[in-house]
């Protein structure tokens, strides 16, 4: 595949070969990561140019500062700066000249003005001094600035190396994910025998065979065999979970017990993890909201600088009593050498991308920047009941006949009439029917009503299965039914009815899930309220959500007015999130500020959210909070250092605390600071890889930092 390269900070910039970033000057990164080591040519160049570029600066240092040649000590310097400046500050020219073309200046324009001023300021006065021997033995050994020019092209460089093999670490996430799939597959051919296969060439239904200690070599179903799996890379969970057949396994998770056989059902590009990489490598090169000022300042920024620049050159070259051309160009070169906004540049970028990988290491997936900002707002959490509260696994725990048909009778109905629906709960009847080898009979006329249930034509007959609502509709008498439910509150009970008679009741029990109860106290912590919506009737609504300490609940709702919910609630001045996993919950995942979808359920209930948990578990949602806020409290602080920095710094190189109190800076230190100043933002953010978003509970006795 053919490789792309992007700026971290600028990621609409797009190429198929290494360079530099048109716009900030920043060499280009991969767009998509491979597990292989890249041939990185940017730090093997920087390093080289760094180490040329010392030993060359180290003798110009001296020789400026203790005059050990006399006379030929200028001459000397000048030929040891001019390879730094033309070959070492080459490339800055080049990025600071580009931006000139495409009106986008940027640090390396003020760099290479700097650079290249001092270079030739002292290359004229040299010139000049060779006509005038006299000015030359006084004067021009103390006012040539070889040596400025010469070690802020090596400070420079070495910033330049430091800020890259940080920024080498911010894709650490996707690299340890890339590690995780293996590279082969044990295949069990027609003929029942095995053997080994290079991972790409699994295709979608092989059956492989996965022994004790090997990874599971991409998505499938366990047809025989039993084993516990490591799934914690992918979800974030310590613990080991058991496998059965019929269950699903994650591609890149580690089996860990037993031995099993396994029918692959995605393989290649489809696979979670691959999905997981490329979400989280898209994620890493949005851009959140918050970057704007950052652009907006930027943008102002660098003409400023230099007019502020030109000003303390002339005024310190000109204006003032003992003015000299020489004190000017120190001034010139300090402002434009601390003032380079690559820290306020890389401030929200790098946060970004390090709390994104963070979060999927976590099983939480970022789909964009966007979404991760507005996480940090979420005031409050609607959620769906069935997948997302509960186990998404239901089962029939009661047939009531009614009139004189039998279990069996109102069973077969039923399990006839969902055979061909897509509901959850619909699979819950079919294994009763399986479980009893009740035959089916076949259906005419099938018609699925979103959010009351199904009716279609059996033996000429019509009949019927779903809620109230459905059978209100069908102006078919409840009253029996609803006195021979009760006491099945916290069931959801469904009606049968065939030729417009009511035949009997279903009661579908979708057990509570371990994790919600701590979830809901976590978001309760985060001062998050919780609403839930449900298709469910009243009083299984209220039976869930009263157990769970639900803030509000919100019952027999059609699919199609969830999302009416939620803008009343943003109506009210909510920041929404919604969290579900099913194909009647994308529109809502859509309406919410954010759309959470649970990574158990749909693939169009994922496309629709911001964010996705891939454990399903609504612990989760509190965790991608706690991530939001530490990556924006993070760019926050990289911020508000950049601003500070270069409000102090510009004001003190331009020399305004001289007249004062004779403090002025040297270029030389206005190089260093510089290179601090983007360095302390790299290191600041890349703290996020040990951020605390998932603390121990009383459920969760053993916390494992994954990053």
């Amino acid at each position: 595949m053919a490789k792309e390269y992007t700026c971290p900070m600028h990621p609409q910039i797009l190429q198929p070969k290494p360079g530099a970033c048109s716009i900030c000057g920043m060499e280009l990164d991969l767009k998509s990561l491979s597990i292989e080591e890249e041939d990185d040519g940017e730090l093997k160049n920087l390093s080289r140019r760094f180490w040329v570029c010392l030993f060359l600066a180290i003798p110009i240092l001296l020789l400026a500062n203790f005059h050990w040649i006399g006379h030929y000590s200028p001459w000397i310097q000048l030929v040891l700066a001019t390879p730094i400046v033309f070959w070492g500050a080459g490339p800055f020219f080049g990025k600071g000249w580009n931006p000139f073309k495409a009106s986008h200046l940027n640090m390396f324009t003020l760099i290479s003005l700097g650079i290249g001023s001092a270079y030739l300021y002292s290359l004229g006065k040299l010139i000049l001094s060779f006509s005038t021997p006299e000015f030359f033995r006084r004067g021009v050994q103390t006012s040539l600035h070889f040596e400025v020019a010469s070690v802020i092209t090596v400070l420079v460089i070495l910033g330049q190396l430091l800020e890259v093999k940080a920024r080498r670490k911010t894709n650490l996430a996707i690299k340890k994910l890339l590690g995780l799939a293996p590279t082969t597959a044990r295949i069990v051919l027609p003929d029942k025998s095995e053997k080994d296969i290079p991972l790409e060439e699994v295709k979608a239904g092989d059956v492989l065979r996965v022994r004790p200690g090997e990874k599971i070599p991409t998505d499938g179903i366990i047809l025989e065999g039993n084993s516990t799996v490591d799934e914690s890379m992918i979800t974030g969970e310590p613990f080991p979970v058991s496998k059965n057949p019929q269950d699903k396994v994650t591609g890149a998770t580690l089996n860990k017990s037993g031995s099993f056989l396994m029918k692959a059902t995605r393989v290649g590009k489809e696979t979670l993890l691959a999905r997981i990489i490329h979400l989280v490598g898209e994620a890493q090169r949005s851009r959140a909201p918050v970057q704007r000022l950052a652009d907006l300042v930027s943008s102002y920024f660098v003409p400023a600088v230099i007019f502020i620049a030109v000003l303390s050159f002339f005024v310190w070259g000109f204006a003032v009593p003992d003015a000299k051309v020489a004190n000017g160009i120190i001034h010139f070169v300090a402002v434009l050498i601390i003032a380079c906004p690559c820290a306020l540049g890389l401030a929200t970028p790098l946060a970004i991308m390090v709390g994104v990988g963070r979060g999927a290491l976590a099983g939480i997936l970022i789909k964009d920047a966007e979404g991760l900002e507005t996480m940090a707002k979420v005031d409050t959490v609607v959620v769906d009941k069935t997948g997302t509260l509960t186990e998404g696994k239901p089962k029939l725990a009661k047939i009531i006949p009614l009139g004189n048909r039998t279990e069996n009778d109102v069973l077969q109905i039923a399990a006839s009439l969902e055979v061909a629906s897509e509901h959850p709960l619909a699979h819950s009847i079919l294994e009763a029917a399986k479980e009893k080898q009740i035959s089916l009979l076949p259906i005419e006329h099938f018609e699925s009503l979103r959010g009351k249930g199904v009716q279609g034509t059996l033996q000429e007959k019509k009949a019927a299965i779903g809620n109230q609502a459905l059978f209100q509709d069908l102006k078919i008498d409840l009253s029996l039914a609803l006195t021979k439910s009760q006491g099945l509150e916290e069931k959801t009970t469904f009606y049968v009815s065939s030729a417009n008679e009511l035949i009997g009741i279903l009661a579908v029990t979708d057990p509570i899930k371990e994790s919600s109860m701590e979830a809901i106290k976590m978001l309760h912590e985060d001062h998050i309220r919780v609403v839930m919506v449900t298709g469910d009737s009243k009083s299984t609504a209220q039976a869930v959500g009263k157990s769970l300490g639900i803030d509000e609940i919100e019952a027999e709702v059609l699919p199609e007015e969830k999302h009416k919910i939620i803008q009343r609630l943003q109506s009210e001045g909510h920041i929404v999130a919604m969290a579900g996993d099913g194909i009647n919950d994308a529109p809502a995942l859509a309406q919410a500020n954010v759309g959470i979808a649970m990574g158990t359920g749909t693939d169009i209930a994922m496309e629709s959210a911001k964010v996705t948990l891939v454990k399903g578990d609504l612990r989760g949602i509190a965790s991608a909070k706690r991530l939001s806020q530490s990556t924006f409290r993070n760019i926050k602080q990289n911020l508000w250092f950049a601003f500070i920095y270069n409000a102090l710094g510009v004001p003190i190189a331009a020399g305004v605390l001289d007249p004062f109190f004779g403090i002025s800076l040297n270029p030389i230190f206005a190089s260093v600071a510089m290179s601090l100043s983007s360095l302390s933002v790299v290191f600041n953010s890349l703290r996020l890889r040990k951020a605390k978003i998932c603390p121990p509970s009383p459920k969760r006795e053993v916390y494992r930092e994954i990053a």
